[in-house]
């Protein structure tokens, strides 16, 4: 048998545990079955990393788009806020020039109030003294 089986092995072929012809050495099949065995853990751990990955990269979208979202809304406050500013200055500027015009008119009726108040003293002069001369 021991002949047998070296006859075969010089021609390549050997019988495994079970008694079956293989082509390959015994030691190469285990080899191979166990490389098989650790060929498939690393792929479901491949595609586990993947999902992880693929989750982790989902969050990160998520949370740029949040990101990206909060600073439209603060670049919209910011201009929101700079166009209440300019829009009080504006505002600020015509109640200036009407404070000015109207300080302008009150003068002009200041001046036509004396002007008025003289006319009148010197009417009311006149009339004494056309009163007095009668």
């Amino acid at each position: 048998m021991a002949e047998a089986q070296a006859a075969l092995g010089a021609a390549g072929l050997h019988f495994d545990e079970l008694n079956k012809l293989r082509v390959l050495e015994p030691e190469a099949a285990q080899q191979t079955a166990q490389l098989r065995e650790e060929c498939g853990a690393f792929l479901d751990k491949i595609v586990e990393f993947q999902k992880i990955v693929g989750s982790l990269i989902e969050l990160v979208d998520q949370l740029a788009k949040a990101a990206e979202s909060g600073k439209m809304k603060a670049i919209g406050a910011r201009n929101l806020l700079k166009s209440t500013a300019k829009q009080r200055e504006a505002q600020e500027q015509q109640l200036q020039a009407l404070i000015a015009e109207k300080k302008m008119q009150l003068e002009r009726y200041r001046i036509e109030y004396e002007t008025l108040c003289k006319t009148e003293a010197d009417q009311n002069e006149f009339i004494d003294q056309f009163i007095f001369q009668k």
